[in-house]
């Protein structure tokens, strides 16, 4: 018998690669799918499709976690404070709306969390807060090449540039619950 209690959260935050590195780190994550979510095109996206902006998707992750472990609320205030959630549509240098912020909610009670949680994050940050939380409709897996993208290609030029620095930023900040 397991003491586990398996949950799942999905969100984006810019590219899946960042935030799949960055939830890669912390305890009682189990597993980290990147993936597209909240499209309006049938049928599963491709990465190419997803890029010209016209499908409606972001790029997400989907994190498979132990809530015995680390709460719903945890993940959120770490995914918060992990990317810009005050840019519209952009994270650095990525600019479109399968680059927004956003919270996908499995359920009410994941709804209510992130409402709260976006509404306690809110008074740190200068600007207003433009994260999405929408209801979960389908989860779309992203190609093999893209899962494990960091642990991959740490020497990549992109991942050098933009992930290590957000890795160093939520190893000062969340030492407590990294692995």
């Amino acid at each position: 018998m397991s003491d586990k209690n398996i949950q799942l959260a999905t969100f984006g935050g810019g590219c899946f690669w960042c935030t799949e590195a960055v939830f890669q780190e912390v305890k009682g994550v189990e597993k980290v799918v990147s993936g597209y979510s909240g499209g309006n095109v049938p049928g599963h996206p491709t990465y190419r499709e997803i890029c010209s902006g016209l499908t409606g998707h972001a790029e997400v992750v989907q994190v498979t976690f132990d809530s015995n472990i680390i709460s719903f609320e945890d993940i959120l205030v770490i995914f918060m404070t992990t990317h810009d959630p005050t840019t519209l549509n952009k994270q650095g240098a990525d600019v479109g709306t399968q680059y927004r912020s956003v919270i996908f909610y499995h359920d009410k009670t994941q709804k209510q969390i992130a409402e709260q949680v976006v509404k306690k994050v809110s008074e740190y940050y200068k600007d207003p807060i433009v994260t999405e939380i929408s209801p979960l409709d389908i989860f779309y897996k992203a190609e093999d090449y893209h899962q494990n993208y960091y642990r991959n290609n740490p020497s990549q030029g992109y991942c050098s540039f933009v992930i290590t620095p957000k890795l160093s930023k939520l190893r000062t900040l969340y030492s407590n619950k990294l692995k």
